[in-house]
């Protein structure tokens, strides 16, 4: 397979590094001096450092997309809207919510990658590609359960990649924006679902006010206190964040 345009772009970071050589970066009062290396290990160790720094920047990224965090915030907040209540709860309590039922439910994958990539690389027992590789499929595991084959099978067709004859042979390139694409279908049903009652609600209000001649009413005005007293004589927290965490176990 012929490389990718894009791919050459990745060295300028290291093409810079290179021609920098031994010239210093001054700055008032600071001075930062590259020097060349003298051993080979010295390059292998500032390009992994590099790399690493680059990872870590992503880590927010990752966290958010490969992980149950996109459906679990986006139905909370369709939910508030669904209620009409579009600032209660707050973005804090929607994002610390989303961020625990998250931890709650990737603790199996994060503890499978710590017994099978994290401790065996920490104690020397495996090299580094080796944990990587470890570390990988357990999150694999998690995104093929969650990703339908549709989505997986468009982006073989975007990135012209062969037909895999198994999971293994999927790319991660391809499958974590099917995964992503999978989730946010996911979650814009669940929330369809949600809009229902609230929905029904609203139009027996309207109606209710149309026929006493109350047009000048606003019906969000008059249905929000019967949205939240339905939610809440439903005990609608427990059922909603019992359907999303069972959403990914069952899946």
């Amino acid at each position: 397979m012929t490389p990718r345009p894009f791919s050459r772009w990745l060295w300028l970071p290291f093409v810079g590094i290179a021609l920098a050589g031994c010239a210093p970066l001054a700055a008032p009062g600071v001075t930062l001096t590259i020097d060349s290396a003298s051993q080979p290990e010295q390059v292998t160790t500032g390009v992994q450092l590099l790399v690493l720094m680059t990872i870590l920047s992503l880590a927010p990224a990752i966290l958010i997309l490969a992980t149950s965090f996109t459906r679990i915030v986006i139905v909370l907040s369709m939910l508030r809207s669904a209620i009409g209540t579009p600032s209660l709860p707050p973005n804090q309590v929607i994002i610390g919510l989303s961020l625990l039922l998250t931890f709650f439910i990737m603790a199996p994958v994060y503890e499978q990658i710590d017994q099978n990539a994290m401790q065996p690389y920490l104690s020397q027992q495996i090299d580094q590609e080796t944990a990587w590789q470890r570390a990988q499929t357990p999150l694999r595991n998690f995104m093929f359960a969650q990703t339908r084959d549709k989505d997986i099978q468009l982006f073989l067709e975007l990135g012209k990649e062969p037909q895999p004859t198994t999971l293994d042979d999927i790319p991660t390139l391809a499958l974590f924006p099917a995964f992503v694409i999978s989730e946010l279908r996911t979650a814009f049903t669940m929330g369809f679902v949600i809009y229902i009652p609230f929905l029904v609600i609203d139009l027996v209000v309207s109606s209710v006010l149309l026929s006493m001649g109350m047009m000048m009413l606003p019906p969000s005005l008059v249905s929000l206190p019967f949205k939240l007293l339905l939610f809440v004589m439903v005990d609608g927290w427990y059922l909603l964040v019992q359907s999303l965490v069972l959403s990914f176990s069952t899946a």
